[in-house]
C-alpha cells in the first residue's frame, strides 16, 4: 500500500470523526429486560405499541429502538408463552429514554418457552466479533454466518468441524491430522485456504477438530480481515472465530451421553455456579471425554477435553476472567490418498471411477498419533466512563504432537504405494491484544469505534524421521485384490525403521507481529452509516536455526498498511439495509528458494502480497428476528503472488496474480411457531490470471467446489400435541472439485490441452428426532442418511464416512 492511499485512508477517518450534522427532531429508546432470577432475557421483542417501531433484546437482555419520532408511547414486551408488559414512555428530541422490565418468568421457565416457541433460534443480530464495536448485524458492511448453539444441539454436533457444514460458502477440505504446525482442519472460503485460528477474537490455536463442549457459537466471518485480525490467523478468504461459553451468576448445567455406530462413546459435563453470595466471583466447567473408531478396518481417535473458566468482578467497572483449555489425543491420521502421477499416466480422472473398497484403510493397524493442547487466557474488562471502555487480553497457546504418519499414493494399473514418516513438533503462540471501545455523539451522529493494537509472537520446531535412505515408501500393493502382506503395514514394523533410521529433517519457525489498528463506524443519519479503518503491521521473521553450526538464516523485516472502508443504507431502519465494502489483506511471503544458486533469489525478501476485495449486497432482519439474512457479491483479487521466472526457471518474480468472485446468500427463519429454517447458497469462480503456464488461467486446485449449498429445518410440534417432540431434516450439497487442474504443454511450453482429476459432486442428507423438556433432552440422529459414498480434498482423495447412527440424552441441571 502506497503514501497517498494511506493518507487517503487517514484523512477519511478524520473526516469521519469531526463531521457533524444538526439534531434532529428524534430520539432512542433503549433499556435491559430481565428474569425474576435477574438473568438476561434473550431473543424478547420489544415493541412501541400502535407502530412500527421494535426491537429483539441480545444475549445481555439490552434493547434499543433508535430513531423515534418525539412523543408518547406504549412500551410492549412480548413473547410466546410469556405474561405481556406494558409501560409508558416519554421521547424527547435528541434523548434517549430508558425503560428496564423485569418479567416475572424465572430461566427455567424461559427455557421452557424457547423449547416450544416460534423465535428465530438459528439466528444471532450482533456482530461484535468482526467489527470489536457494538453492532448489529444489520449494521456491519461485512458478511458474517454465526453457527449457534442450539442449532448445535438440535443436530447433536460435538465437534467443530461438524458445525461448520452450517456456514455457506464454508468446505472443509481435509480435516485434522494432529501434525504439530498444521494440524488443525483446512477449509476453503471464497476460493482461499484458511484455518480455525481464532478464540473470542484472538489466537487460539488447536492442532485438532475443537471439541464443541466449549463453544457458545461460531462466527465465520467473511472476506479479507487483516484490518482488524492482521495476516497470521486469517486469510484473503475470511477466518473462522469460536465464541466460548462463560461463567454466569446462578447454579445450572448439563450432562450428557451420546453413543453411536463405529464405536462412537461421549459423555460431557457443563457445571456453572457462583462462589460467592454476592456473585461476583463465577466459575464455570466444561469437559468431553470421547471414543470412536474408524468405518475403515483401523482407525480410531481417543480424546479428553477440559476447560475451566473463572470471571471475578472487582467493581462495577472492573471484571477479570481467566479461563483455559486442556486437550489430549491419541488418533491415527487422515486416511490420505494422493495422486502419484498425473491423471493421465494413472488412467483415471475421477474418483468415483475407482475400483477400490474404500473401507480398506491399507494399514495393518492403527498408526497413533499423540496430540496435546494447553492453552490459557485472561481478559480484564475495564468501564472508562459511560462512552469509552478497555479491554485486555494476554494468551497463550502450547500445542505438541508426535507420532508415524501414514500415506497413499495412487498409481497407474491399480497400484498404491504405502507409505510411512515420523513427525514430532511443538508450538507456541503468545499474543497482548488491547482495545479501546468508544460509543459516544458526535453532534446528533452515533460515533462507535474501536483502538487497538496487538503483539503476537509464536515459536516452534519440527522434526521428520524418513525410512532409511530418506524413504518414504514401504511397499506398492495391487488395491483392487487380496494383499498377503497387508498387516505388515503396520505400527511396530514402521517405529521400528524410524528408530533405526538417521535420516531426518528439522525444520523450526519464529517470528513476532506489532500491530496496531482503529475501525470506526459513524452513523450520518440513523440510516447511513459508514466505517474506516486501517492497520500498521510489523512483521519480523527471525528466520531457521541450525543448532549443529549455531547459525540463524532467511531472517527479514516487513511494514504492511490494511485498510478496509464501509457503508450501510437502511431501507428499513434496522429491517432491510443495503451494504458495501472494501477491504484489504496481505501475507508476508517466507522465501522458500533460500540456498538457490541465483544472486537474485538466494536471501531475496519478497514484498507482501496483498488482497483487495470489493463486496456490495442486502442484509435483512425483518418481522421482529423471524426472517434475517444476507445476499451479496464479491470481488477479490490478490497481487504480488510469487511464481516461477518464464526466462529463468530457476528464479522467481513477483507479478503473480488471481482472482475470485462470487455470490453468497443465507437465510435463517422461523416464519410458524416451533418451525426453524436455515439454508445458505455460494458460488465461486476463481482463477490464477497470471501465473506459471501450467496453471495459468485455471481454477487452483485449493479452491473447491465452484456450487455449496447447505440447509437445515427444524419442527417442534405443538404443545397440545406432544409438547417437546421435534424432527428436523438437512444436508450440504457440493459440485464436483478438482483436485489436479493443469494444462499440458509442449516443448516449446504452447498448452496443447487440459489434465485433471475430479472428486465428484455429492447430495448428503442428515435427519434427527428428538424430544426436549426443561429437564431433560433425548436426541436421535442419522448422518449421510441415502449411504452415499463421496469424497473431499484439495490435493487428496480423503473418503467420508458412510451412513451413521448416534443417539444422546442430556440432563440439565
Amino acid at each position: 500500500m502506497n503514501n497517498s492511499i494511506f493518507k487517503q485512508t487517514l484523512t477519511l477517518i478524520a473526516l469521519l470523526f469531526g463531521f457533524a450534522l444538526s439534531a434532529q427532531d428524534r430520539g432512542n429508546v433503549s433499556g435491559t429486560i430481565v428474569l425474576s432470577d435477574n438473568t438476561p432475557a434473550e431473543n424478547i421483542s420489544v415493541a412501541l405499541k400502535n407502530t412500527n417501531y421494535s426491537a429483539v433484546t441480545n444475549a445481555k437482555g439490552h434493547y434499543e429502538i433508535k430513531n423515534v419520532k418525539v412523543g408518547e408511547y406504549t412500551i410492549r414486551v412480548v413473547s410466546v408463552g410469556i405474561k405481556t408488559v406494558e409501560q409508558n414512555i416519554a421521547v424527547a428530541a435528541g434523548q434517549t429514554a430508558t425503560a428496564n422490565i423485569t418479567l416475572n418468568e424465572s430461566q427455567e421457565e424461559l427455557n421452557e418457552v424457547v423449547i416450544n416457541g416460534g423465535t428465530n433460534r438459528y439466528s444471532k443480530q450482533e456482530a461484535v466479533s468482526s467489527s470489536r464495536i457494538p453492532l448489529k448485524a444489520i449494521e456491519n458492511a461485512q458478511v458474517s454466518n454465526v453457527v449457534t448453539q442450539q442449532l448445535m444441539k438440535d443436530q447433536l454436533i460435538t465437534n467443530q468441524d461438524d458445525a461448520l457444514k452450517n456456514v455457506p460458502g464454508l468446505y472443509q477440505m481435509w480435516g485434522a491430522t494432529g501434525r504439530a504446525g498444521d494440524g488443525g482442519s483446512y477449509y476453503v472460503s471464497r476460493g482461499f485456504t484458511t484455518q480455525a485460528l481464532v478464540r473470542n477474537g484472538v489466537a487460539g490455536t488447536v492442532i485438532a477438530n475443537n471439541d464443541a463442549a466449549n463453544i457458545e457459537y461460531i462466527e465465520a466471518i467473511k472476506g479479507p480481515s487483516a484490518t482488524l485480525f492482521g495476516s497470521i490467523l486469517t486469510s484473503y478468504g475470511g477466518l473462522i472465530n469460536r465464541v466460548t461459553k462463560k461463567p454466569y451468576d446462578r447454579f445450572g448445567g448439563e450432562v450428557n451421553f451420546q453413543t453411536g455406530s463405529y464405536g462412537f462413546n461421549r459423555g460431557t459435563v457443563d457445571v456453572n455456579t457462583p462462589l460467592n453470595a454476592d456473585k461476583t466471583a463465577l466459575f464455570r466447567l466444561n469437559a468431553a471425554t470421547t471414543k470412536s473408531e474408524s468405518f475403515q478396518d483401523t482407525g480410531m481417535s481417543k480424546n479428553f477435553f477440559f476447560a475451566p473458566s473463572f470471571t471475578y468482578k472487582f467493581s462495577d467497572r472492573l471484571t477479570a476472567t481467566i479461563e483455559a483449555e486442556f486437550f489430549n489425543q491419541d488418533a491415527t491420521g487422515l486416511n490420505l490418498i494422493y495422486l502419484g502421477d498425473s491423471p493421465s499416466n494413472i488412467g483415471i480422472h475421477n474418483a468415483a471411477d475407482l475400483n477400490y473398497d474404500f473401507k480398506r484403510s491399507m494399514n495393518g493397524s492403527n498408526f497413533v498419533t499423540q496430540t496435546k493442547s494447553r492453552n490459557f487466557f485472561a481478559t480484564f474488562n475495564y468501564k472508562m466512563s459511560d462512552n469509552w471502555t478497555s479491554q485486555s487480553i494476554l494468551t497463550s497457546a502450547n500445542n505438541e504432537a508426535a507420532g508415524p504418519g501414514t500415506w497413499l499414493y495412487l498409481l497407474a494399473n491399480n497400484q498404491m504405494s504405502r507409505n510411512a514418516w515420523g513427525f514430532e513438533g511443538s508450538s507456541n503462540a503468545v499474543e497482548f491484544q488491547q482495545n479501546f471501545t468508544g460509543d459516544f455523539k458526535i453532534g446528533s451522529m452515533r460515533n462507535r469505534m474501536v483502538i487497538g493494537g496487538d503483539i503476537y509472537h509464536t515459536k516452534g520446531y519440527y522434526l521428520i524421521t524418513y525410512l532409511p535412505g530418506f524413504q518414504w515408501t514401504f511397499d506398492t500393493v495391487d488395491y483392487t485384490g487380496s494383499i498377503a502382506n497387508y498387516n505388515a503395514f503396520n505400527q511396530h514394523t514402521i517405529q521400528n525403521m524410524l528408530d533405526g533410521s538417521d535420516s531426518f529433517y528439522k525444520g523450526s519457525s519464529d517470528y513476532s507481529t506489532n500491530s496496531v489498528y482503529v475501525n470506526d463506524v459513524l452513523n450520518i443519519t440513523p440510516r447511513l452509516l459508514v466505517s474506516a479503518g486501517v492497520r500498521f503491521d510489523n512483521y519480523e521473521n527471525r528466520g531457521s536455526y541450525d543448532a549443529a553450526s549455531n547459525t540463524r538464516s532467511g531472517a527479514f523485516s516487513q511494514n504492511a498498511f490494511s485498510p478496509k472502508f464501509g457503508a450501510v443504507y437502511q431501507i428499513v431502519e434496522d429491517q432491510v439495509s443495503l451494504f458495501a465494502n472494501y477491504q484489504n489483506s496481505f501475507k508476508n511471503v517466507v522465501n522458500s528458494y533460500a540456498g538457490s544458486t541465483d544472486p537474485n533469489v538466494n536471501g531475496a525478501v519478497f514484498k507482501p502480497e496483498h488482497a483487495n476485495q470489493f463486496e456490495a449486497g442486502v442484509k435483512a432482519n425483518a418481522f421482529n428476528n423471524k426472517l434475517s439474512g444476507s445476499v451479496s457479491y464479491y470481488n477479490i483479487e490478490v497481487e504480488n503472488i510469487v511464481r516461477t521466472d518464464p526466462s529463468n526457471p530457476i528464479s522467481s518474480i513477483q507479478d503473480g496474480t488471481q482472482l475470485s468472485k462470487g455470490i453468497e446468500a443465507e437465510i435463517t427463519a422461523s416464519p410458524i411457531e416451533g418451525l426453524n429454517i436455515i439454508a445458505g447458497y455460494a458460488y465461486n469462480d476463481s482463477k490464477l490470471t497470471k501465473a506459471d503456464a501450467g496453471v495459468n488461467n485455471l481454477r487452483p486446485y485449493t479452491a473447491g467446489p465452484q456450487n455449496l449449498a447447505n440447509f437445515w429445518v427444524s419442527y417442534k410440534l405443538p404443545e397440545n400435541t406432544i409438547k417437546g417432540l421435534g424432527l428436523g431434516v438437512g444436508g450440504n450439497y457440493g459440485s464436483e472439485s478438482l483436485i489436479y487442474n493443469q494444462n499440458t504443454l509442449d516443448s516449446d511450453g504452447n498448452v496443447t490441452g487440459r489434465d485433471t482429476f475430479v472428486l465428484p459432486s455429492y447430495t448428503v442428507l442428515n435427519a434427527s428426532v428428538f424430544y426436549d423438556q426443561p429437564k431433560y433432552r433425548v436426541t436421535f440422529r442419522v448422518n449421510n442418511l441415502t449411504d452415499e459414498l463421496y469424497f473431499n480434498g484439495y490435493t487428496t482423495i480423503n473418503v467420508q464416512a458412510p451412513r451413521t447412527f448416534v443417539g444422546g440424552i442430556s440432563y440439565k441441571f
